[in-house]
């Protein structure tokens, strides 16, 4: 098949591609935040509470510091100021009038009716149920504009994430300079070069990452400007490095998803192409370059089967990796979350830790991933690894298709440019 392999391919620049991903990051950041808000707010709150001894028996552990005393993220909220929970994981409201301090007395003597109401209002607007029920709540009790809430440091990191990401993925994958190109076979060369365009992208926008699940995790008023002070309090207390201190979570989700993602991507996209090649009577010559001779059939397309190939074969294999990753997504969520209302709690709280790894002194957050997952697994079982993974698949699926058909139509429109511009100066 001679005619499908060309003697020279136009070749795009690494400002064309960079345009490309910009437009496909701003499309895709306003289109799924709202999914990804929800996702943080079901993965960080804790799960239904069960009756048992052994906590009935801790009550006196989960007691307050007078509300006074606490900051705001950690007090009520609109609701009423007699309501208020400790670090926003309690399992006890406690409810009493504002100028006395919570006692067990006043939990179980001293409520006043109004006061219960609130509990109980505040209990179903903070607890979600599901990705719509969250979508619903939010909407209805902080506004609609809540739903974009960390839009803005979503923004910014988006942008010169994805430039590094899908850039420096291309750059892998087609560059004849690149290691992977010689030592990996083209099998496996989409789950390396993957996994170390994510690694370079997420080094560079962790600070960004951090503040924005943190912005997404917190409710009421005055957000951006309490994170961005709780920031600024985290990094005079524990230097600069502080701002990567999730870094390893991030790698932990990140990592692995984007060497599923393109491995599955690449797959997905060649059975498209090929099934398209039989149609038209084309088959691929096995003495031949395989990766060339689809890039070329590729090239060939109209806008509409580029767009299609792209979109179906990014939705498939963004929710697969999505579901396979979800257990590290849940594990990086609630470590990060609950590090950012500890930093909050540090000033005004001096309660010992409640929750302690048995025989480690540490609280099952404070493990590493693998056995912080471990601990989720037997204490909520399969369901506690998989929180959220529908939020996320809703949000991952359509976000990975709408990115990477928006980059592959930026980069098919840059090609046909620099064809045309060519093809004048040959002229």
């Amino acid at each position: 098949m001679d005619d499908i392999e060309p003697e020279v391919e136009t070749e795009i620049s690494a400002g064309q591609k960079m345009l490309s991903a910009v437009s496909g990051s701003l499309l895709t950041s306003l289109l799924v935040t709202p999914l990804d808000v929800v996702r943080v707010r079901l993965q960080s709150q804790p799960p239904a509470y069960t009756p048992s001894t052994s906590r009935s028996t801790s009550v006196s552990s989960h007691i307050p510091q007078p509300f006074t005393n606490s900051p705001p993220n950690l007090g009520s909220t609109a609701c009423c100021k007699e309501v208020f929970w400790v670090n926003n994981n309690a399992q006890y409201c406690f409810a009493n009038p504002a100028s006395s301090s919570p006692t067990i007395s006043a939990l179980s003597h001293s409520t006043t009716t109004s006061a219960t109401d609130c509990a109980v209002d505040e209990t179903r607007r903070k607890n979600f149920t599901s990705t719509f029920d969250g979508l619903r709540k939010i909407a209805r009790n902080e506004g609609l504009s809540s739903l974009w809430r960390g839009l803005s440091p979503t923004l910014v990191m988006a942008i010169p994430a994805n430039v590094i990401y899908f850039t420096g993925y291309d750059s892998l994958r087609t560059s004849s300079r690149s290691p992977i190109k010689t030592y990996v076979s083209d099998a496996y060369a989409p789950l390396i070069a993957g996994s170390i365009a994510r690694v370079a992208a997420a080094t560079v926008i962790s600070p960004i990452e951090m503040f924005r699940t943190r912005m997404q995790a917190t409710s009421g008023t005055g957000v951006f400007r309490n994170t961005l002070l709780g920031l600024q309090d985290m990094v005079k207390a524990q230097g600069y490095t502080s701002l990567w201190r999730g870094l390893t979570l991030t790698m932990w989700r990140d990592v692995p998803f984007s060497g599923i993602y393109w491995w599955g991507y690449e797959a997905t996209r060649n059975a498209l192409t090929d099934v398209r090649d039989r149609r038209r009577g084309r088959t691929l010559d096995p003495h031949r370059s395989r990766t060339r001779l689809r890039s070329r059939s590729r090239s060939n397309e109209n806008h509409t089967s580029t767009f299609v190939d792209s979109f179906a074969a990014g939705a498939v294999s963004g929710a697969i990796a999505a579901i396979v990753t979800t257990p590290f997504d849940v594990g990086k969520t609630r470590q990060q979350v609950l590090k950012h209302a500890e930093d909050c709690a540090a000033s005004s709280s001096s309660s010992p830790r409640s929750h302690k790894g048995a025989g480690t002194g540490l609280r099952p957050e404070d493990r590493s991933m693998p056995r912080f997952l471990y601990h989720i697994f037997r204490t909520e079982g399969t369901a506690g690894l998989f929180r959220g993974w529908a939020a996320r698949c809703l949000k991952v699926a359509p976000a990975c298709a709408i990115m990477i058909s928006s980059y592959e139509i930026g980069k098919k429109m840059a090609r046909n440019v620099n064809e045309r511009r060519d093809g004048r100066m040959e002229t």
